[in-house]
């Protein structure tokens, strides 16, 4: 056997972009990257478990234990799932990070993404990208930011109507799908993971005008994405359903027309499903979504809460400084400092060998 490497990049993704909670998401030019190397035992170099190194964003909070690793335990779960019950002798993982962790921009999505690739290359089972996003729906129950981060570019995807069968398979609880190995665990712990159903998640890819990119405006805190969903009500009225439904029919098309229209756009990504719940765990997003319109801020589309925020993502096609800073200016208000960066739409999952 002779060495194998390869490297994965997952990119950042935005969930929801106004009035499509839970249906649509955007890829995001900020990545996580797992540089990887299998060397086969030798005498000079014998087997050794895996080796996990990480770098920057969240670096000094992640897990470098293979069986307590999100991305890492992903990819034993796939492994499971087809019969190989261990990593392979001499796995070295150096993990590169540029998502922040708890900011609305994809940071666990990216991580189970990564995971899935992982464990098929491992393998070498030569998954279907659908197989791989069934894989990803068995952990991260959601599908938009993980469908946007395998597939890429902005996609609308929603979870199939399973038989009986199917759906008992796929609402197995978290615990068992990514079981907490306990201190003690050796190798023949949790061999017999469930499987996921065939078909679990479909998308759709939407087009995307080239001229728009994305502020992220990054509030210096961390929130929860169970947190961020506790404060959502559990029914909503009609007219606050219709409100969103016609906003996400108009938003969907008008994102990928050039010129894109600045009035239409701004209007099709105002929410009244989650963003008026959350702004109390975000003291100046109302400003910042009120106060910063096409008119004052020419190059302006559209403004939202990131996935389940604190991230707000401001879609525009110039005039990229006078939003962020006027948006850092309202948060400085509140006393909450931010970091911004302008962020392209891109490719999806990509895997390149060595």
């Amino acid at each position: 056997m002779t060495q194998r490497s390869f490297t994965i990049r997952v990119p950042a993704t935005s969930a929801n972009i106004g009035p499509g909670f839970d249906v649509v998401g955007l890829s995001l030019s900020l990545y996580l990257t797992l540089k990887v190397t299998i060397t086969p035992p030798t005498a000079t170099s014998p087997a050794r478990p895996p080796t996990l190194t990480y770098s920057g964003e969240g670096a000094d909070e992640v897990p470098l234990d293979a069986y307590k690793n999100l991305t890492t335990r992903v990819a034993l779960y796939v492994l499971r799932c087809h019969d190989i019950t261990r990593f392979p002798a001499n796995l070295s993982i150096h993990v590169d990070n540029e998502i922040p962790f708890g900011r609305g921009l994809g940071s666990s999505g990216a991580a189970v993404i990564a995971g899935v690739l992982l464990g098929n290359e491992l393998g070498e089972l030569n998954l279907s990208q659908s197989r791989m996003l069934d894989f990803a729906l068995m952990v991260e129950r959601h599908p938009d930011n993980v469908t946007a981060a395998l597939v890429g570019g902005f996609v609308g995807s929603y979870l199939r109507e399973l038989d009986h069968a199917a759906t008992e398979a796929a609402s197995v609880p978290l615990s068992e799908v990514l079981p907490e190995y306990p201190p003690d665990a050796c190798e023949e712990w949790g061999l017999n993971p469930p499987q996921p159903p065939f078909g679990i998640g479909h998308f759709v890819r939407f087009g995307w005008s080239s001229c728009i990119s994305a502020v992220a405006i990054i509030p210096r805190f961390e929130l929860s994405t169970a947190k961020a969903r506790e404060v959502l009500p559990l029914e909503y009225s009609r007219k606050d359903l219709v409100f969103n439904l016609q906003r996400l029919a108009v938003l969907t098309t008008a994102l990928a027309q050039e010129p894109p229209d600045p009035e239409l756009i701004y209007e099709a990504m105002k929410d009244r499903i989650h963003q008026p719940y959350r702004k109390t765990l975000i003291p100046g997003l109302p400003e910042v979504t009120s106060n910063i319109t096409p008119d004052t801020h020419p190059g302006l589309l559209g403004i939202c809460l990131s996935g389940a925020g604190p991230t707000i993502l401001a879609l525009a096609t110039g005039g990229y400084e006078a939003i962020a800073e006027d948006a850092r200016k309202i948060f400085r208000e509140k006393g909450i400092e931010v970091d911004w960066k302008v962020l392209t739409v891109t490719g999806g999952t990509s895997l390149e060998h060595h």
